[in-house]
C-alpha cells in the first residue's frame, strides 16, 4: 500500500478564481485531519500539491487548465545576465535562519508588503492570525531565512524542506527597495540553497501564463511544468 492510498481528498464548491477574472475555481485538498510525514507531503508535490499553513492543496477547475505546477531542476539551472546582475546587486545583504519568524519586526515587514503589493489578494488587509497561520507549519521541516541589509530586514523566505526538493512556501520583502528586484533574488538565492542542501528540486508553486503575479517563474530555465501528470522539462 502506497503512502499516499490511505489519505482523503476532498473538494470545494466552485468559488471565485483569485487570479483570474469570469473564472470559477475548485480545489482538492487532504483531509486536514490526517497524519502526514515527511513521505507524504513529498508525494504529493510531485502531484501538484502545496502547503497553506497545515492544509496541503491543488488546484482542480473543470474548465480551466491555467494554474500549472512548476519546478526548477537545480543541477541544470545557470543564471542568465540580468539575474547575475541581481545576485550582485544583493551582495550586500547577510541571511540568518532564525527558528521563528514571530518577532514583531517581520510581521511588520509582512504587513507592508501585503498592504503594498497585495490589496486585491486574499491576504489582505494582514492580520497576525493570518500570518502565524499561514506560514507555519508544526509537521514539515520549515527552514526560515532572512535578509538582512546591517541591522534591517530587507527580505524573508519560508521553505519547506522535503526529501525531493526545497518548496518555497512565500517570501515577502521590502516593497520600496525595487532596485534590489528582492523577489527574484529570493528565488536565485533558495535555487543555491538547494543546490548546497543537494535536493534535485526547487517548487515554485503554480505558474499562470495569463496572470502577471505568476507569469515571471518561466524566466528561470530550464524549468519543469507539471502537465497531463507529467513533469515536462523546458529549456
Amino acid at each position: 500500500m502506497t503512502v499516499l492510498s490511505k489519505l482523503k481528498i476532498f473538494a470545494t464548491y466552485p468559488h471565485e478564481c483569485s487570479y483570474l477574472d469570469d473564472q470559477e475555481a475548485t480545489t482538492l485538498f487532504v483531509d486536514p485531519t490526517a497524519q502526514i510525514d515527511g513521505s507524504a507531503y513529498a508525494r504529493l508535490s510531485e502531484l501538484g500539491f502545496r502547503r497553506s499553513g497545515t492544509h496541503l492543496y491543488r488546484p482542480h477547475c473543470k474548465q480551466c487548465k491555467a494554474c500549472v505546477p512548476a519546478r526548477i531542476p537545480v543541477a541544470l539551472f545557470e543564471p542568465n545576465r540580468r539575474q547575475r546582475r541581481i545576485l550582485k546587486r544583493n551582495a550586500d545583504l547577510s541571511v540568518e535562519y532564525p527558528d521563528t519568524i514571530g518577532a514583531a519586526e517581520y510581521f511588520k515587514l509582512y504587513e507592508r508588503y501585503i498592504s503594498a503589493r497585495h490589496q486585491d489578494g486574499d491576504m489582505y488587509p494582514p492580520t497576525r492570525e493570518q500570518y502565524d497561520s499561514f506560514l507555519n507549519c508544526e509537521w514539515q521541516s520549515t527552514r526560515f531565512a532572512v535578509f538582512r541589509l546591517e541591522s534591517k530586514v530587507l527580505a524573508v523566505s519560508v521553505l519547506d524542506e522535503m526529501e525531493n526538493g526545497l518548496s518555497a512556501v512565500y517570501t515577502f520583502f521590502d516593497p520600496d527597495e525595487t532596485k534590489r528586484s528582492l523577489g527574484a533574488f529570493a528565488i536565485l538565492w533558495q535555487i543555491e540553497y538547494a543546490q548546497q542542501l543537494h535536493l534535485p528540486a526547487l517548487y515554485l508553486g503554480y505558474w499562470i501564463k495569463e496572470c502577471a503575479k505568476m507569469s515571471y517563474k518561466t524566466e528561470y530555465r530550464p524549468i519543469e511544468l507539471y502537465v497531463n501528470d507529467d513533469w515536462v522539462l523546458l529549456n
